[in-house]
């Protein structure tokens, strides 16, 4: 099944390389322009500018979609950007939709700029916690150290909405702090960031929410409370793929908007999963990351490189329960993963291996490595091939044999595909 899931993928990616035409439909530029609609109701234009630009265009992908979509909420902030009532949530709202496109175009410098201006002339709670959650996860993502004084970073309660929606924007901000301290180390300290999310059901799953209950899930999973680890999972999946997930896109950015949530949490369960045994089940889940990971970024996106580390982990963990082999097709998975992660070369020193996804490139290449000691004509390859990944390796918590064993003794690991990051 694989198999053909990766000649499907390499097959996109030669498509993307030539796309066809696309004839975009007649945008109605009208209703973001200076009318009374958008000085009566500014959010709700905002709004529908962000559905069209980051929902509606992506189900017609071409090679300059982003561009468009760019274009678009900029002259929203243009237009908006004039006062009145509403006016400066909306900018809000369009100013974090532009920084979640500036993310996927991997200007992540600028995406970040761009969150800080919001978090710091944010117009209420919710929108300095959306700005801070996604600034905090580019952080996370490119590899800076993130000091305690910034999560400690005051957030002030605010005066408007109801009592249920400031808890729930405050379990957001504890998410971030709880997910921060996983990539730490610091499991124990992790415990008090999640307390609230234990009483979180379907209902408060609605209220963006879902990153905080995806990182609950990482926590109780490195923990080895895996029933409770998949109920958490499942449910952070179901609230970020709802039946208006276009919504969901005004209080969320960069790499935690509902799509990256739904394919981090479908693909940790599919870890949890194999870790359990359960393979085929694994497979399956392992399988729809990979579909969600190529349908939001493209077939070519080093996330779907992330993806195929799982996958490729997962079939180890089969050969060894089945007592069989899958050396060539793990082989084509790393192969594929490393491509797409843009792995160095195995000269290369460690130092020169930017922060970002070094400790998931060394991942691959640890994995890549096992299957080549165990060939005879293929040792000293292999052996190098160790060399660097150890070398490169910067995890707190664990170390590569760690993270790349299935033993009922190692220590668990998760990947986190929001942050490019191992738990």
């Amino acid at each position: 099944m694989l198999r053909s899931v990766l000649g499907s993928a390499l097959a996109q990616s030669q498509r993307l390389q030539n796309p066809k035409p696309v004839i975009w439909p007649a945008l109605p530029l009208r209703l973001y322009g200076t009318s009374p609609a958008a000085k009566s109701h500014p959010e709700r234009i905002a709004a529908e500018m962000i559905r069209y630009a980051l929902v509606d265009a992506r189900t017609r992908p071409s090679a300059d979609w982003r561009e468009e979509a760019m274009r678009i909420l900029e002259q929203g902030v243009s237009n908006l950007d004039e006062g009145g009532k509403g006016s400066v949530e909306a900018v809000a709202m369009l100013n974090l939709a532009i920084s979640t496109l500036l993310y996927e175009r991997g200007r992540f410098q600028d995406s970040m700029e761009k969150l800080e201006a919001v978090h710091h002339h944010a117009p209420s709670l919710s929108f300095r916690v959306a700005s801070w959650e996604g600034l905090m996860g580019v952080r996370m993502e490119i590899g800076q150290e993130i000091s305690s004084a910034e999560l400690d970073d005051s957030l002030e309660p605010s005066t408007n909405g109801n009592q249920k929606n400031r808890s729930n924007i405050y379990l957001r901000a504890n998410g971030v702090r709880g997910l921060a301290a996983l990539i730490n180390g610091e499991i124990e300290s992790a415990k008090s960031f999640f307390d609230g999310c234990q009483d979180c059901n379907a209902e408060t799953a609605e209220e963006h929410i879902g990153n905080v209950l995806l990182s609950y899930g990482e926590y109780l999973h490195c923990n080895g409370n895996f029933t409770l680890a998949k109920d958490v999972y499942e449910l952070a999946v179901k609230a970020s793929s709802g039946k208006d997930i276009s919504r969901e896109y005004y209080l969320a950015s960069a790499n935690m908007v509902p799509e990256e949530v739904s394919l981090a949490g479908t693909c940790a369960l599919g870890q949890l999963l194999s870790r359990t045994g359960k393979t085929d089940e694994a497979e399956e889940l392992l399988t729809k990351a990979l579909t969600k990971a190529e349908a939001h970024f493209g077939s070519s996106h080093l996330k779907v490189g992330v993806v195929l580390t799982c996958i490729a982990k997962m079939f180890k963990e089969r050969a060894r329960l089945e007592g069989s082999s899958s050396i060539l097709v793990q082989e084509g998975l790393y192969r594929r993963a490393l491509d797409l992660l843009k792995a160095p070369d195995l000269n290369s020193e460690a130092n020169d291996m930017p922060g970002d996804k070094r400790d998931i490139v060394a991942l691959a290449r640890g994995g890549y490595a096992e299957l080549l000691l165990i060939q005879q004509n293929r040792k000293e390859e292999g052996e190098k091939m160790k060399r660097w990944a150890e070398s490169v390796w910067r995890n707190r918590r664990l170390t590569l044999a760690e993270a790349l064993d299935f033993s009922e003794s190692s220590k668990l690991a998760v990947v986190d595909t929001r942050i490019c990051r191992i738990i």
